[in-house]
């Protein structure tokens, strides 16, 4: 999947700026979370300690020294918290299950205080008339799994699949869309080859052995969860796919090997049943894919209901001439002598890209998500998707009445949701869309020092006020009109 030759034909005013746009009947209006950056009670009712626990308190690894100890407290404010999902009229929650409040250790016994809380969410969810959209894994791995070898090795999948089973049979009765994992592509590459998520290491061969064992996992899970579900949810898999522009003679070289990197390692023995053979070639001096045994891809390509489509910005791409200084304009923070490109990291440099760009440097480019869907619906007609995260970091303001005026980002989402519409009426089964985030809250490597919600978080009140933006969202989460 590459979403760089489609031709945009625009509809509305050229700068995506379009209003009162009509979105269908039944379309998913919805916000989502990730446990570790919401919850906190790290060490209450039963919870073992995740990678992220770890990681973040490990000194140089975040951002200001913090961690998700605290977070934004959802843990015990989930009461308050779905009361103000229900006022903003979500159609839909998107939530991740943290894996060691379930199983501590990631494998053994069963911690049922962990099911009684995600069970007394889902409860509260459906009494507000919102569906639960539940992700087992948002990257925050039992780390006595870690200890054990983390998602290298083949045990790792093993134990997911017990999870799933575990939750299937819980939740499975109640739960709207079972979602398996968060951007596999972030938890192998950064987690295990660039170093800057957890677990930090820094093994470009461990990285795609962790690709494989996520694929692995999302295909046995889905089998899992439908044994063990007894109600009728949904199945879905989430995706962070790269928009790649290319730069220079070799441009559409540098995209064909980032593309298969950050896309088609996934989507291919996902969706197609098998790895690219370019894929492996690129990467043959990395490993020889060993790892990969008779009866895996069959595993991996299972049915889903919906394709979730995370995007929040672009990245252009060359090919490196060896001896001027190289760009890592990828969007993440660099960590010297690390790659999250493996076989690619000594040929491609990622360029720097014009803005206007966000608090986390990314730019912002609404175009590339109807680029991406159009070319999603092109390559698989048949798949329904979903956007399951947008959103923008800005550094917001408190006004001095109180209030959180927050234009950039309502310019930004009405721009990206101008685009998912224009991607509809271009022909694509576009079934929802989740903005990231509900809450302001532990944003990974950088702590608390971005902000992504629609809802401002005062991390030493932890007092919830909901920004213009969320307003401006809770009237076409209600209307399906865009204001």
């Amino acid at each position: 999947m590459t979403a760089t030759t489609t031709t945009t034909t625009t509809t509305g005013r050229a700068d995506y700026r379009d209003s009162g746009l009509v979105f269908p009947a039944g379309f998913t209006f919805g916000s989502a979370t990730a446990a570790y950056q919401v919850e906190g009670a790290f060490d209450e009712g039963g919870r073992g300690p995740s990678i992220w626990d770890t990681f973040s308190k490990t000194p140089g690894k975040v951002w200001n020294g913090d961690t998700g100890d605290v977070a934004c407290d959802h843990y015990h404010r989930v009461e308050a918290d779905l009361d103000l999902m229900a006022d903003l009229g979500l159609g839909a929650y998107r939530f991740s299950i943290a894996w060691p409040r379930i199983m501590p250790t990631g494998t053994g016994e069963v911690n049922q205080a962990g099911i009684d809380f995600y069970s007394r969410l889902v409860d509260g969810l459906l009494e507000r008339g919102i569906r639960p959209v539940a992700t087992l894994y948002h990257w925050d791995l039992p780390q006595a799994l870690e200890d054990a070898g983390g998602w290298p090795v083949r045990a790792t999948a093993d134990a997911f699949e017990r999870y799933a089973e575990v939750m299937g049979a819980a939740l499975g009765d109640r739960v709207h869309t079972w979602t398996t994992l968060n951007e596999p592509w972030c938890s192998a590459y950064l987690g295990y080859g660039q170093g800057g998520h957890a677990p930090g290491r820094h093994e470009p061969d461990a990285a795609l052995a962790a690709v494989h064992h996520l694929n692995l996992a999302h295909g046995r899970a889905v089998q899992a969860l439908r044994a063990t579900s007894t109600g009728d949810p949904e199945y879905s898999v989430t995706l962070n796919f790269h928009v790649l522009r290319g730069e220079g003679d070799g441009a559409a070289e540098a995209m064909r090997r980032i593309d298969a990197l950050a896309n088609r390692a996934f989507t291919g023995p996902m969706l197609h049943g098998a790895y690219p053979e370019d894929l492996l070639a690129d990467t043959r001096d990395v490993t020889d894919w060993s790892f990969v045994r008779d009866g895996d891809l069959a595993d991996i390509r299972q049915p889903i209901d919906v394709l979730g489509v995370n995007y929040y910005s672009t990245a252009t791409v060359r090919m490196w001439d060896g001896v001027s200084p190289k760009q890592t304009n990828d969007g993440h923070k660099g960590v010297p002598g690390a790659t999250a490109w493996p076989g690619s990291e000594g040929v491609v440099e990622f360029v720097e890209q014009p803005g206007p760009y966000t608090a986390m440097g990314w730019n912002i480019a609404p175009e590339g998500l109807e680029e991406l869907l159009v070319a999603l619906g092109e390559e698989f007609p048949e798949q329904p998707l979903m956007v399951t995260e947008n959103g923008a970091a800005f550094d917001d303001v408190v006004a001095e009445d109180g209030t959180v005026p927050d234009p950039e980002r309502l310019d930004y989402l009405r721009r990206h949701f101008t685009a998912a519409h224009r991607a509809m009426e271009r022909g694509v089964d576009l079934r929802g869309y989740f903005v990231w985030s509900l809450l302001d809250n532990f944003e990974w490597g950088y702590g608390y020092a971005k902000r992504f919600g629609i809802v401002r978080v005062d991390f030493d009140t932890l007092e919830r006020t909901v920004k213009d933006s969320g307003r401006w969202y809770g009237k076409l989460a209600r209307t399906g009109v865009t204001p």
